[in-house]
């Protein structure tokens, strides 16, 4: 997993070497969660990092179009919207697209297990016993909840965080260089 530090460090790297590269006007950066991902289009569907105002992220999402040279775009985000799982309150949060806003769920814990590395293979939507088990990376948390009717007929990238880009734009909407945040070890990169 990148740590924020060594991403904000890789970042000030790229905006150093475009600098320097004599690209002219400066460009701008954004983060956020996919929310969708068009293969085909190659267009990301993104909830902008939150700001003070805005605790779970901006909306309404951007739509961003990978970069055209494929060497400026890291691996391929996976799209999910589950935003936030907050075990202390006992609540998850989603992008509910239907409605295009956060919605936030209160849940019931079947079973907990904590200290988690790696997700293994969730999320689990059980119709039969009308469960749905999701993974917390942030909190190493595996958690199964007992799921309505209505929770269990949500596609199921609903209860699957989607990846952190970061782009480099100058045009909104286009970026010229992505980076997944999510897939993309640093510690690997010799720095």
């Amino acid at each position: 997993m990148v740590t924020r530090l060594q991403a904000n460090s890789l970042l000030i790297l790229l905006l150093v070497t475009l600098v320097a590269a004599g690209c002219g006007a400066t460009g701008q950066v954004d983060q956020g969660r996919v929310i969708a991902y068009d293969r085909q289009t190659q267009r990301a569907t993104v909830i902008r990092e939150a700001d003070q105002k805005a605790s779970y992220g901006i909306l309404p999402p951007v739509v961003v179009r990978a970069p055209e040279n494929p060497e400026e775009m890291g691996p391929v985000p996976s799209p999910g919207k589950l935003i936030q799982l907050d075990t202390k309150a006992r609540h998850i949060v989603i992008y509910d697209a239907a409605v295009q806003e956060f919605r936030t769920i209160p849940y019931t814990v079947v079973s907990e297990r904590r200290n988690i590395a790696k997700s293994p293979a969730a999320p689990v939507i059980d119709r039969v016993a009308k469960t749905i088990t999701i993974y917390s990376a942030a909190e190493k948390t595996l958690i199964t909840f007992a799921a309505s009717d209505d929770l269990l007929a949500l596609p199921a990238d609903t209860w699957r965080p989607g990846d952190v880009v970061r782009y480099y734009y100058k045009e909104p909407g286009q970026a010229l260089r992505m980076m997944n945040v999510t897939k993309t070890d640093l510690s690997k990169s010799g720095g």
